[in-house]
């Protein structure tokens, strides 16, 4: 008889979660750490960010996956050339797309888990 995911235990789910190889893991998490830089020194030159923190699972090698994006906030790059800015980093890396946001933008509890989980690139 056929089973759904809710006839699985923990065990049995596993089977079907894609595993990713140690070394290859932890080479990806390497680049993306490695793109972030490349984009927080662009924000920096280019649109005179004043600080760049990278936030969420980039933060966190073990929570790193092959799905796994890059999450930006930025501070002091001026309102009218945001959007410029995200596009800018948008083209660094065709192998992860980023999300860019502004922190003075940010609510109160985005802000602070950016400033309690993150890390400055």
């Amino acid at each position: 008889m056929p089973q759904t995911a809710l006839d699985l235990n923990a065990e049995g789910c596993k089977s079907y979660r894609p595993q990713v190889a140690p070394a290859a893991h932890t080479a990806r998490w390497q680049r993306a750490v490695k793109v972030a830089e490349q984009m927080a020194a662009l924000l920096r030159d280019k649109y005179q960010a004043s600080r760049v923190v990278a936030f969420g699972s980039l933060t966190d090698q073990q929570a790193f996956t092959r799905w796994s994006d890059i999450d930006l906030a930025a501070w002091g790059i001026p309102q009218r050339h945001f959007f410029r800015a995200v596009g800018d980093v948008t083209g660094v890396s065709a192998e992860f797309s980023v999300d860019l946001v502004d922190a003075k933008s940010c609510s109160g509890p985005m802000i602070r888990r950016i400033e309690q989980e993150g890390m400055d690139v």
